[in-house]
């Protein structure tokens, strides 16, 4: 601990949730932490709790050792103690119900992604700008949000989480201009220079899908790539 100034260890008493505790706790006390040490103590997914000490603005450096059988794995240890993020010790902020409703009002009970339409309770709110590039923003400006299902909310995490942008930049304007903050006018996707669309059917509208897809099957396509040769032959007809 004597490695370690006195104000980034009084930091560290504030980093709050289970997981993200354990973490700081076995580095403290060991100096690191590896992916096996996390499996040991019951985390199947052990990138996660070191993610949740990364969230609350703590530098952690990812390195490589060799675990009790000699295979490489992950270990993890505290970062440059003056690159603590401001602003993020304690964790994320908790939504109120009424800024949930108001995103409701504003954009409709659907996904800002595949724009399904869900009930209340299956949306999530989601940072525009990830919580790992920005942190939590002040004034709960509801334009900084979305809302999205499930599916969607975990399509985002894992394109993000392997952007470069998130992991080395951290540009704000740069995910302002991506599918995942902005679908409605966007420049790439995750750095890419992407376009895409998601369609989903619903109650009536499924039997379109299954005409659609046993079309496809008849002409041994993939569903994406009928349904964007009959979009082509719609546009050369016009």
């Amino acid at each position: 601990m004597t490695e370690f100034p006195e104000d980034f260890l009084n930091l560290l008493k504030n980093v709050k949730g289970k997981r993200a505790r354990l973490v700081v706790e076995h580095i403290l006390e060991h100096g690191f932490i590896t992916t096996e040490d996390l499996e040991h103590y019951g985390y199947k997914h052990p990138p996660r709790a070191v993610r949740d000490v990364r969230d609350q603005g703590i530098p952690i450096e990812t390195y490589q050792v060799k675990n009790s059988d000699g295979r490489t794995i992950a270990a993890y240890r505290f970062g440059d103690p003056t690159a603590v993020m401001q602003g993020r010790i304690g964790g994320r902020k908790i939504f109120s119900k009424a800024f949930k409703e108001a995103l409701i009002t504003q954009l409709g009970s659907r996904c800002s992604i595949c724009l399904t339409e869900y009930e209340e309770r299956y949306l999530q709110i989601d940072h525009r700008i990830p919580y790992a590039v920005s942190g939590d923003v002040d004034d709960r400006n509801t334009g900084n949000f979305m809302l999205l299902c499930g599916s969607c909310n975990r399509a985002k995490s894992w394109s993000c989480e392997h952007c470069k942008n998130w992991l080395e930049d951290k540009n704000p304007d740069l995910c302002l201009t991506c599918y995942w903050g902005n679908p409605e006018k966007y420049d790439h996707i995750a750095l890419r220079p992407i376009r895409r669309l998601d369609i989903t059917w619903t109650q009536d509208e499924i039997g379109e899908y299954e005409q659609l897809r046993q079309r496809a099957l008849l002409d041994d396509e993939n569903l994406p790539d009928y349904v964007k040769k009959v979009l082509k032959q719609h546009l050369k007809r016009e």
